[in-house]
């Protein structure tokens, strides 16, 4: 059986990340991208499949782990008896290359420690080459290249480097994996400097820039943390996630590439940076956003590769077994070729949040959003994919068109209130045109609730984001409705379903069945709560979200309720976003603000020189 997901504790360095168990497995690890080619896949597969574990020798050991305060730096700590030891892992944050760096410290007794050093690029594939050359490990196969600087000496044996060895208390041992490439030559010797403490440096002048000092916040200083994890430094990008093929229900085909930039997810994201502070980052985002979806409207795509790549062609891993036997384990994403209608408002709903928040207008902004309502008055009216990717029929999803109505009324705000150039009297007829249609078609008035799409008897939990673009107040009887209608048919022991799936529904995509409840929805039940005037409630299902969390404070994709575990892909960011924003509402609600007034300000300047 693989091992569960909350065992698992997430180190990253804003260029790729990898996944560390509790027993101290480094079991998935793409370098020196989020979207390269693993050369620790465990995590998909077994042990042959490349992982480097890392801990105390003999069992009966009492673990426990956390990140140092505000930062990335992941402490574990082993007990047994009068021994005690403790292993300190980060990945330094750098602009060199990527890297990993270990540290075993002694504590308590004399403690015997074991490292398995087993790398197997191409997603546990290809058995590299090992060679020593002085101190130094070099594993090495056609473009892939990793080294390995350690305090003790590892001996070669069969596809992996062991090294066995004892602490006491006081003594450090310290490991550095590096990744080296023909380009850029191989990394340097580890100096004086520990990384370390600089990369926990980093991490908390980072963190210092935060705007929320409410009830939650280290809750949100977490989920921050791992946004800012996700994000791509060299161009802005935002990933899903930093894994792969993590299935949706053990055991199922729901198995989905994330390590990509959604724009939906992407301006969720910008969203909550910029409701904390974070206008470097929104800036960031915006370049990146310009550069991917450059070209021909129609041509935008709702999902781009970290450096704006649009070409990601899915493709199926068969010699990996999958997490839980969870087959097939996939790269890239056939979503690409999807139509989805909401993202064009989700990005004109950012794009003006943005302008609000203080970032200069830019032109070719501007220009973007202008050629993009083009688009939207000719082809709104079509059916789409819609906001789950279903891979089946195209349907008119109501959700679709309130994100279209979205984009319409940001376009008219643009124009009143940031005075851009547009013709704003046929963009609030359209925004009225599409109003009236999603009243009249997408609600269903004998049961009072909106549906899933137009003709459909099926509720959706994406109907559940209305109030947030201003489409009608969470007051108003028709959203009451559809929160009626949500906890009705799509709540499983208190968390929500993206949709129904039962027999009694119709298959959207033609897959089977099955999946855990999906979690971003769940916060956004409490949202709705919040809007209502209902903030108990929306507090009380606030909390019991903040639970499913791992020891950690990481959330996955989805939950399954029945074996009380985190399924999909993980972490994820849009998990992490939706928790920010339902702990900014609940500040809000009480009267509160959430906002830090004084003190240090974002000035765009970050803290990328700590360690430069």
């Amino acid at each position: 059986m693989s091992t569960p997901l909350e065992d698992y504790a997430l180190l990253g360095d804003t260029y790729t990340a990898a996944l560390v168990s509790r027993e101290g497995s480094l079991d998935w690890l793409c370098l020196p991208h989020f979207d390269s080619r693993a050369c620790f896949a465990r995590l998909l597969g077994e042990r042959r499949h490349g992982h480097w574990s890392l801990a105390p020798c003999g069992d009966d050991w009492s673990i426990t782990r956390g990140y140092r305060p505000d930062s990335l730096v992941l402490e574990t700590t082993y007990r047994r008896g009068a021994e005690e030891v403790r292993v300190v892992d980060c990945m330094p944050v750098s602009t060199r290359r990527p890297d990993v760096a270990r540290r075993v410290e002694g504590r308590r007794g004399r403690v015997a420690m074991h490292s398995c050093f087993a790398p197997c690029f191409d997603y546990g594939s290809i058995l590299p080459w090992f060679q020593m050359e002085g101190g130094r490990l070099h594993t090495v196969a056609g473009p892939d290249h990793l080294t390995l600087d350690a305090d003790v000496t590892p001996q070669v044996c069969g596809g992996r480097a062991t090294a066995d060895f004892q602490v006491g208390p006081g003594d450090v041992v310290g490991f550095r994996l590096g990744w080296t490439s023909r380009e850029y030559g191989s990394p340097p010797a580890p100096g004086d400097v520990d990384v370390i403490e600089a990369t926990e440096r980093w991490w908390q002048a980072w963190a210092a820039r935060c705007r929320y000092q409410g009830r939650h916040r280290e809750a949100v200083m977490r989920s921050l943390i791992i946004l800012k994890t996700l994000t791509y430094a060299p161009t802005g990008g935002i990933v899903a996630a930093p894994t792969t093929s993590l299935p949706e229900r053990p055991g199922g085909v729901r198995n989905w590439d994330y390590r990509y930039c959604w724009i939906r997810d992407a301006a969720f994201t910008l969203q909550a940076l910029l409701g904390a502070g974070y206008v470097k980052e929104a800036r960031a985002w915006r370049e990146w956003l310009l550069r991917a979806v450059a070209g021909a409207p129609e041509q935008m795509q709702l999902l781009y590769g970290i450096d704006g790549t649009r070409r990601l062609p899915e493709l199926r891993l068969d010699w990996l077994p999958g997490y839980d036997n969870s087959r097939p384990v996939r790269t890239g994403n056939a979503a690409t070729q999807q139509h989805q209608l909401d993202i064009y408002g989700e990005l004109m709903q950012v794009l003006h949040q943005a302008r609000r928040a203080g970032i200069p207008p830019s032109e070719d902004a501007w220009r973007l959003q202008s050629a993009l309502m083009d688009f939207l008055e000719s082809n709104w009216r079509e059916p789409d994919n819609g906001i789950w990717e279903v891979r089946g029929p195209p349907q008119h999803f109501t959700h679709s068109k309130v994100m279209a109505w979205a984009a319409a009324d940001r376009a008219v705000k643009a124009v009143r209130e940031c005075h851009l150039p547009g013709p704003v009297e046929r963009w609030k007829r359209l925004r009225d045109e599409i109003h009236h249609e999603v009243c009249a078609r997408g609600y269903d008035a004998a049961r009072n609730t909106f549906t899933q799409y137009y003709g459909s008897t099926a509720t959706d939990a994406s109907l559940l984001t209305l109030p947030d673009t201003g489409f009608l107040p969470a007051t108003d009887p028709r959203m009451r409705g559809t929160v009626r209608a949500v906890e009705q048919e799509l709540m499983n022991e208190g968390l929500v379903r993206r949709y129904a799936m039962t027999d009694r529904t119709p298959r959207l995509d033609g897959l089977p069945q099955g999946e855990g409840t999906f979690l971003p929805c769940t916060f956004w039940l409490a949202d709705c709560y919040v809007r209502q005037g209902d903030s108990a409630r929306g507090r009380d299902l606030f909390e019991y979200l903040l639970s499913l969390r791992n020891d950690l404070g990481l959330l996955s994709e989805e939950y399954d309720t029945q074996a009380r575990r985190l399924t999909g892909n993980f972490p994820q960011a849009l998990s992490h976003i939706a928790l920010i924003n339902t702990a900014f509402a609940l500040a809000d609600a009480t009267g509160l603000s959430h906002r830090r007034t004084g003190g240090r300000q974002d000035t765009g300047k970050g803290t990328d020189d700590v360690l430069r």
